[in-house]
């Protein structure tokens, strides 16, 4: 069992060189760093929407990679591979730690059609930021380029995404709903039902499936996490392109209250 938390990306990156090159290169980058605090300034100081900034984007890295090895041991091959955009499986690794970290940039400028808006920002930071991590690349950084565009601007709820690796990008953020995710704006007196119901949310964990490869656990105190289940995770699984490899069970208080399929 792997539980949803910040910690999840530090031991993916203790793991492997070129995930802890990934992590570095982008968290030591002004830029990034930045536009990180913004999308917060933007989405929780002046939106009251839950937690935007770095501490979202480290659980989303560290989930996508997660899945991701799940889903490699299911046989799901990455389209990158596929397609040679990547040449390999750890270039696939790098582009979802970048696509995971910068999937929220976009909410610096505006929390409506941010994710667009992040895969026109993140355009220049990942040429910048890219062949520091995996050296020069000519034109395969332009496709690896336009694979990490791509997961970013597919998080959104209505926009299809056409790789595998968008597809693990978009669920690992909608993995990201516990309680510590609402707890700032509720703090300032943002009470609704987001932020109620990620308040109600303990622990989410990942294991393995009963009848797909990946079976997501949520822990709730009450009924109001199911909002969350209802309204951000399970839309993002129907448009990831990877709806038949996950499943989703949702307890409370040891009881189960709904399984995702049905």
């Amino acid at each position: 069992m792997v539980r949803v938390s910040p910690s999840l990306l530090d031991e993916y990156a203790s793991r492997s060189r070129v995930v802890a090159k990934a992590v570095s290169v982008l968290e030591e980058d002004p830029e990034v760093s930045a536009l990180l605090r913004m999308s917060n300034i933007m989405a929780v100081s002046r939106l009251g929407y839950n937690d935007h900034g770095p501490v979202h984007a480290k659980i989303v890295a560290g989930v996508a990679l997660e899945l991701f090895e799940r889903l490699l041991r299911a046989g799901v091959r990455p389209t990158s591979l596929h397609d040679r955009t990547a040449k390999s499986l750890d270039e696939v690794r790098v582009l979802l730690v970048f696509a995971s970290y910068l999937h929220d940039v976009g909410n610096s400028i505006h929390r409506d059609r941010h994710e667009l808006l992040g895969a026109l920002i993140a355009k220049d930071i990942v040429d910048k930021l890219l062949p520091k991590v995996l050296g020069r690349l000519d034109e395969r950084l332009f496709m690896l380029r336009s694979e990490i565009l791509h997961a970013i601007h597919a998080t959104a709820y209505d926009v299809r995404c056409l790789t595998v690796e968008a597809g693990i990008v978009k669920v690992a953020d909608g993995l990201d709903m516990s309680e510590g995710r609402a707890r700032i704006p509720y703090e300032r007196g943002k009470i609704d039902m987001h932020s109620v119901s990620a308040l109600s949310i303990k622990e989410v964990n990942i294991v393995e499936g009963e009848k797909r490869p990946v079976r997501i656990i949520v822990n709730a105190d009450d009924m109001a996490g199911l909002f969350q289940i209802e309204n951000v995770l399970l839309p993002k699984i129907r448009s990831s392109g990877l709806d038949g490899y996950f499943e989703v069970a949702v307890y409370s208080h040891d009881k189960l209250l709904i399984t995702y399929p049905r």
